[in-house]
């Protein structure tokens, strides 16, 4: 972490930032199994009722805790499940460009994925999560579609790191 990036979490979070923490994060890294291309950092502070600003600022959000987990769900605030439907259909997207360039496809401009995620109880009392991906593409078939979104989910970062630890449903609508 740049001394530059750790001042910027360092003034988000307060005093709880210690000088010690580049040094875990750093530590941290050695177990990543891949050589990274880009990096994203995010200091959440305050949990499901606080805020995360991003390093470079340009994601600045408050979060609630929606009602239905018992919380405020305060109107113009978001919270993790919305960010994790908006990364993972923004990947997939893209995931589903690579596709059809591989598949020699013409994806059209139009098309659309529409993520959703839920959050409820799993089979051992726990939290859990799962995630839809309904996908729209206009004027391509609907076999040549579902290929697409096969492929794409081998390659999308999202769906090889969920993949066998929650259920993701994919649709073609």
């Amino acid at each position: 972490m740049s001394a530059s990036v750790a001042r910027v979490f360092a003034t988000r979070a307060g005093a709880r930032m210690s000088y010690r923490a580049p040094a875990l994060v750093a530590a941290s890294r050695r177990f990543i199994s891949i050589k990274p291309i880009y990096t994203a950092e995010v200091v959440t502070t305050g949990g499901r009722n606080g805020s995360a600003l991003s390093s470079d600022k340009v994601l600045d959000v408050k979060l609630t805790l929606p009602k239905e987990l018992g919380g405020p769900g305060e109107a113009g605030k978001t919270n993790p499940e919305q960010l994790f439907a908006a990364g993972y259909s923004a990947c997939f997207q893209g995931a589903m460009g690579l596709a059809a360039s591989k598949l020699k496809v013409k994806l059209p401009e139009t098309s659309t994925v529409r993520g959703v995620v839920h959050i409820g109880k799993d089979s051992e009392g726990g939290l859990g999560l799962s995630v839809e991906l309904y996908v729209t593409a206009p004027g391509l078939a609907s076999e040549t579609t579902q290929k697409v979104v096969d492929l794409a989910h081998t390659i999308c970062p999202y769906s090889r790191a969920t993949r066998g630890n929650i259920d993701v449903k994919l649709a073609v609508v």
